[in-house]
This record gives structure tokens, C-alpha cells and sequence, in this order.
């Protein structure tokens, strides 16, 4: 998400083209990130709300009241900045319409890459009046909250999706609709003997921490640390799920930046590599540094990552040993041991 589309969302209460929302008013920031400034007439109060915890941060080193889930009803007004993820952005559009009270403005604003033009054409079809605005390579459109709103909030929800029978995972999460293949490759390599103490880095919605604890019934504990705060608690329904006995913890954390207070004897991760829309080996990388950093002597990571991505240098720069498990057309399996 750039900049940009922050500026696009702010950009009708600039120009006028909005009224800004008074003193007293109430206005819920659905997606928000840090980095914009409020127009000088915009004197409502703001109540962010960012899952990510990197953005997150963002917004608390920017001084925002910001939670990781919507709280609240009786909004004056709300904010949606859209992101790439369609079944997400039409989730903040059935938020707003839960949260803000009826007549209450709602506006949208998002990219291309967001898919702000058929966002844009699906809520114009609902026939609620508003307007647009295109600017800062983005577009921003507005619309009054209705009062019968119940069809669309259904609608636009976003449902849970079962994966494999067992799983539960939502749009918005990394690989919601099927497990990832990179994940199956690491879980045909988990170890079937493992005794001690575990994490799972990125965890997501907990398919590696499941497959681990079946596989190694012996462990002491899993722990799973996951920058995504919806993900971290499908992950915390899922262990309980699929393996209630097993003792685990959950870490609403960003592994780049913050460090963890325990050290391992095994890490597992199949790490992001993306932030937008290109790959790029420096999350992955970060997150390789902060395993290695969070393993007791002697302890070892293992991790799956796409066949291209530049992970080697960084394995031998940081492990005392470390090699190649296997690989297959797609993607491979390195370990590392401290």
C-alpha cells in the first residue's frame, strides 16, 4: 500500500468535496496505516483498526488510538483503505455498514492493484447514491449508510473457509482456500522423534504447528508467533481443534522487529516474501536472521521457500551448518543448525 492511496482516501475532505467530520464525531479507520495528515477541518476522532502488526506499530509510534479488531458501534463515520485482498475489502465495506450509525458517511479509497473499480461498480449497483473522486493514481468514493443493510453485511462478510475438512482459515490469509504446497513439502519433512520445545514462524492459520505436533506427539510445546492478527486467532482455533493436548502459546508479533523472550530447540516457517506485489528476499531474510537468533545451541531451523528465492548466503552466513533437505519443481527445504 503506498502513501498515495492514503492521500487519495483524505482527499475529498481537502477539497471540500465532503464535509470533514466535526469535534465530537466519532470516525472508524477500517485498514488504516500510518503516514496521513488530517485536513485542517477534519476534527473527529479517529478509531484505527489494523490487524498487521507492523502497521500496527506504525500507527502507535504515530500516537493513534488503534486496536487490532473493531470495537465499538454508533460511528459517526468510517474510513476503508482498501488492500489487495477482494473478500477483505468487502468485509471493511460490511464492518462500516455494522458499525456506523444510519446516514452516517462511509468512504473508500484503494488502488488499482486494490481493485477499487469493480469494488467501486459493485457498491454503485446497490443503488445508494454517492459520488467519486479519482486522485493520487487512486480513487476515492463515498456513499450514505442505508438503514436496510442487513442483505449486503451478509453479503459482503467474509466467511470462513474449511480447508481439508479440519482447517479453518478466512479471506485475507496467506493460502486461505487450500494448503500451500510449499507448507505440504516442509511437513513431508517434519521429524517424527522431536522432544523439545518448538515455534512456528509466520504461523498463519497453524497448518505447520498441526502437522509438527501430529507427527512429533513426543514434543514438550509449540509456540506460534504470526504478524496477522486474524490468522493468529484461526491458528489458535485450529490447534485446539485438531490438537487440544498439545501446550502452545500465541504471538501476535512481527518477527522483524521484535524479538522473541524464549529460545528453541526447533523452528519451522515458511516465510513471506512479499509485502506488495513483488517479491522480495529481505522479509524472508529478516526472518531467517531472528530464527537463527531465537535457537538454543544446537538447535535447528527448518523452512520451505519458492526454488528462486536467494536464502542460501544468509543460511551460511548465519548457521554454524546448514544444507538442502530436498526440492521438487516449485520449491525447497533448507535446514539450518546453530
Amino acid at each position: 500500500m503506498s502513501r498515495d492511496t492514503l492521500k487519495t482516501l483524505f482527499h475529498p475532505f481537502e477539497t471540500g468535496v465532503v464535509p470533514a467530520p466535526a469535534e465530537g464525531e466519532r470516525v472508524l479507520f477500517l485498514g488504516a496505516e500510518a503516514g496521513y495528515r488530517l485536513p485542517e477541518e477534519f476534527a473527529g476522532s479517529i478509531a484505527a483498526v489494523q490487524a498487521l502488526k507492523p502497521l500496527y506499530r506504525g500507527l502507535e509510534a504515530a500516537k493513534a488510538a488503534v486496536t487490532p479488531v473493531v470495537e465499538g458501534e454508533d460511528y459517526d463515520a468510517a474510513l476503508i483503505l482498501c488492500g489487495k485482498h477482494k473478500g477483505e475489502n468487502e468485509d471493511r465495506i460490511a464492518e462500516a455498514l455494522k458499525r456506523v450509525k444510519v446516514g452516517g458517511l462511509i468512504v473508500v479509497a484503494g488502488g488499482k492493484e486494490d481493485g477499487i473499480q469493480s469494488l467501486r461498480k459493485r457498491v454503485n449497483q446497490l443503488g445508494w447514491g454517492g459520488d467519486s473522486l479519482p486522485k493520487y493514481h487512486g480513487i476515492a468514493f463515498w456513499f450514505g449508510r442505508p438503514e436496510e443493510v442487513a442483505d449486503v453485511i451478509a453479503k459482503f462478510s467474509k466467511k470462513p473457509v474449511r480447508v481439508e475438512g479440519r482447517f479453518d482459515a478466512a479471506p485475507g490469509m496467506f493460502s486461505h482456500e487450500r494448503v500451500d504446497a510449499g507448507s505440504e513439502l516442509l511437513a513431508s519433512r517434519l521429524p517424527d522423534d522431536f522432544k523439545g520445545h518448538a515455534a512456528d514462524f509466520g504461523a498463519g492459520w497453524g497448518y505447520l504447528s498441526v502437522m509438527l505436533a501430529e507427527k512429533s506427539p513426543g514434543l514438550k510445546g509449540i509456540d506460534l508467533f504470526e504478524a496477522d492478527h486474524h490468522a493468529l486467532e484461526a491458528a489458535r482455533a485450529n490447534l485446539k481443534a485438531n490438537c487440544p493436548n498439545v501446550p502452545t502459546r500465541f504471538f501476535w508479533q512481527d518477527l522483524t522487529s521484535e524479538e522473541t523472550r524464549d529460545k528453541y530447540d526447533l523452528i519451522v516457517m515458511n516465510p513471506p516474501f512479499h509485502e506488495t506485489q513483488a517479491a522480495d528476499p529481505a522479509l524472508g531474510v529478516a526472518m531467517i536472521k531472528a530464527a537463527a537468533r531465537a535457537l538454543k545451541i544446537g538447535g535447528k531451523l527448518m523452512l520451505v521457500a519458492n526454488r528462486g528465492m536467494p536464502y542460501e548466503p544468509v543460511m551460511a552466513e548465519t548457521f554454524k551448518e546448514w544444507g538442502e533437505t530436498c526440492r521438487n519443481a516449485r520449491f525447497k527445504v533448507l535446514w539450518g543448525k546453530r
